[in-house]
């Protein structure tokens, strides 16, 4: 049975009615530590100074505001951890809104009015169902994803009844970690015996980072048909199909995913990037335009978002609704760091639509400069960037742009459509120019960590990678290696709680740019082995102390 009196506990409430009412149940249930957020702007202030074990959120936050849009915010940016429980509270009954925040998998979703029974069951059943998994996700934590994985084998027998959590929490650390075989096969066992949707759509990620598209697609228009509000289905068959080169077909299926599920942010921006590559400038202006309006009370807008808006509006011709945006921009995202950046992109592509040339190549000059400076762009809006200095003849300015993304983002994936955005301009020379001068970059920091621990300067060597890995984030190489030096830094001269925070997030920012790649499994399994020797000390120290002290009796 779960205890509550030592869990911490925010409520997000704009009701005082709301908040007096779960402050006296949660009174009663036996919670002692209680903390009250009226907005989700103070929200994200508490959730950013201390960890909750549990969140209990209203739907209707006021002035805007709403619990999904916060969910959705709190996940895409990392600032809750695994163990930490949200729990929706709505009188929400429409069946989008249902919809949209349900496929952002808060811990449980309870209707209004709240009847305390019902509220004790539910809390009890969440929590207990937390206490099981804890230690697999404490073990996540701190980058040991094998030992979590070995939990989940073994707890499969401890807690009957959480099996189907474990097999599917084991099968997601072994897509994770690069264990893409494995996690097939448990995906595959699992889908053997019972016909999960999780299950069906676990084989289908894992099939199409292992590139065989077609089974992962089929799998995935099979799931939709069955289940058609499993919108995460949506999200990767559409990734699925504009990886396997069908833009057209994927930007079909988000059409129908936004129209099911019309509130989620993430899925709309990805739809309007989606739309501009194909030319559907209607579609892209029209979700972009609510992107901006649904995003405008968060803490976390995007100005890319206004940007974006002006691309559809000037293939549009739109001329004075483009001006307008770029107002907005200004007037309300000034104070954001990369707000500066995006409003001299966007005057850019203002002049460059108008025939100004000089004042386009201006504002692009100046956009590189501060994108080199500071806030780096997204990855879709850099490509546009580059495709419409070379539409607009400003070819100088493209290949620095070109050349700057691809120092921030040297994924496959990137390195791909780059390559092929240059093609298309018939550039293949100035592509692998541009590629060539990355690679000796590249070869020419990794030689500088290797040198040095070769000469078993070990501090050396981890500044050298880390330094690498600032001036590069997005190069799968530099952050293998960056992750590696870390870990050879600890195997050599012992343990370092910090360098090993380090090295779990730098695995993790790896795993997220190449996760097909094998060395994810290898630095995974370098990881643990030091996680286990250290314990091992530990305990060996700990024995000896106790053994000391018996002794002095």
């Amino acid at each position: 049975m779960a205890s509550f009196e030592n869990l911490q506990v925010l409520v997000i409430a704009s009701a005082p009615a709301l908040r007096s009412n779960l402050r006296h149940m949660l009174d009663n249930f036996g919670f002692h530590a209680i903390q009250f957020a009226v907005a989700a702007t103070a929200a994200v202030r508490h959730l950013r100074q201390q960890p909750y074990d549990l969140i209990l959120c209203d739907h209707e936050l006021g002035d805007g505001q709403d619990g999904q849009h916060l969910l959705e915010d709190l996940r895409q940016h990392a600032i809750i951890p695994r163990d930490t429980l949200f729990v929706m509270i709505t009188a929400e009954r429409n069946y989008e809104r249902v919809i949209s925040t349900a496929e952002l998998q808060p811990d449980d979703y309870i209707l209004t009015p709240l009847a305390a029974g019902t509220l004790h069951t539910r809390l009890t059943r969440i929590i207990d169902r937390r206490e099981a998994l804890l230690p697999a996700w404490k073990a996540m934590e701190s980058g040991d994803w094998l030992s979590a994985i070995d939990y989940c084998t073994r707890a499969e027998d401890n807690f009957p009844q959480y099996v189907l959590d474990f097999l599917r929490l084991k099968a997601e650390l072994q897509h994770n970690i690069g264990q893409l075989n494995e996690a097939e096969a448990t995906y595959r066992e699992i889908f053997s015996s019972t016909s999960l949707p999780w299950a069906k759509f676990g084989l289908a990620q894992t099939l199409a980072l292992k590139k065989n598209y077609p089974e992962a697609d089929t799998l995935l228009t099979e799931l939709i048909a069955e289940n058609d509000h499993f919108m995460a289905a949506y999200d990767l068959l559409a990734q699925v199909r504009t990886d396997s080169g069908q833009r057209q077909a994927a930007c079909a299926v988000l059409k129908t995913a936004a129209e099911r599920s019309p509130y989620c942010i993430g899925r709309q921006r990805q739809l309007g990037d989606l739309a501009l590559s194909v030319g559907d400038a209607v579609t892209a202006e029209a979700v972009l335009n609510e992107v901006v309006q649904q995003s405008a009370k968060s803490d976390f807008r995007d100005p890319e978002d206004h940007v974006r808006l002006v691309q559809a509006q000037l293939v549009q011709n739109k001329l004075d609704q483009a001006r307008a945006t770029v107002k907005a921009l200004k007037s309300h995202l000034g104070g954001q760091p990369k707000a500066e950046l995006c409003t001299a992109l966007a005057n850019a592509m203002v002049h460059a639509k108008t025939g100004d040339s000089a004042r386009a190549r201006t504002d692009f000059a100046a956009a590189i400069k501060l994108s080199s400076a500071s806030a780096s762009l997204s990855v879709g809006l850099a490509q546009e960037v580059v495709k419409s200095c070379f539409a607009q003849e400003l070819g100088d300015v493209g290949s620095e742009m070109a050349l700057n993304l691809l120092r921030v983002a040297g994924d496959e994936r990137t390195v791909e459509s780059t390559r092929e955005l240059l093609r298309t301009h018939g550039l293949e020379t100035l592509s692998q120019r541009i590629e060539a001068q990355i690679q000796g970059e590249v070869r020419q920091l990794l030689t500088t960590g290797a040198d040095r621990a070769h000469a078993d300067d070990y501090d050396g060597a981890v500044t050298s990678m880390m330094d690498a890995a600032r001036r590069m984030p997005g190069h799968p190489i530099v952050i293998f290696n960056a992750a590696l030096a870390l870990l050879r830094h600890i195997e050599r001269r012992g343990w370092n709680k910090a360098l090993a925070q380090q090295a779990r997030t730098l695995i993790e920012r790896a795993r997220e740019l190449a996760p097909a790649n094998e060395r994810i499994a290898e630095l995974a399994e370098f990881m643990h082995l030091l996680i286990e020797r250290e314990r091992l000390r530990s305990h060996a120290d700990s024995d000896t102390s106790a053994k000391q002290r018996v002794a002095q009796r």
